[in-house]
């Protein structure tokens, strides 16, 4: 089995919706997060890619952030759509996203700049290197249900909150 096949058994990317599109609060949203993370680490789980969008990527980034601080042997990758994909967002959310890329282990700027595709190409890279997908879902439409129809099809397990 070649290197990329075998960190892919051991990498986990997350989807889900930003906060406006959820009804369960952060707090409950990233307790949830962190037992589903932790099942996965215990899965032998290591490396954990967040897309970095406002709500659940930000918030299962810091959960790994703390695991990792707190002496789990794991790492987290940030997936960003492209370079300055934050700018439009409040000085809270940003300054979340500045530390959380500060803490990471490895920060890929998916595309060279804003497109119409470039949050579906940086979903499909996740799910691309990962064997779990960890899903905040509603059963709306938008970027979470194409990318759970789209991990569906590629065979990846899919752990739903």
């Amino acid at each position: 089995m070649d290197k990329e096949s075998e960190l892919r058994k051991r990498t986990c990317c997350f989807t889900g919706h930003r906060p406006g599109k959820l009804t369960m609060p952060e707090q409950k949203i990233k307790a949830a997060l962190e037992q589903k993370i932790q099942a996965a680490i215990a899965d032998g789980f290591q490396t954990f890619i967040s897309g970095m969008a406002r709500g659940v990527d930000i918030w299962a980034a810091e959960v790994v952030l703390r695991l990792r601080n707190g002496g789990q042997p794991i790492r987290l990758v940030c997936a960003v759509p492209y370079n300055g994909f934050e700018t439009c967002w409040s000085a809270a959310w940003q300054e979340r996203y500045r530390r959380i890329l500060f803490g990471a282990d490895q920060v890929q700027y998916i595309c060279p700049k804003y497109s119409l595709g470039c949050f579906q190409i940086r979903n499909q890279w996740m799910v691309d290197r990962s064997a779990r997908i960890i899903a905040v879902y509603n059963g709306g439409r938008g970027g979470t249900r194409n990318t759970l129809k789209y991990a569906a099809a590629q065979g990846i397990s899919i752990i739903q909150i």
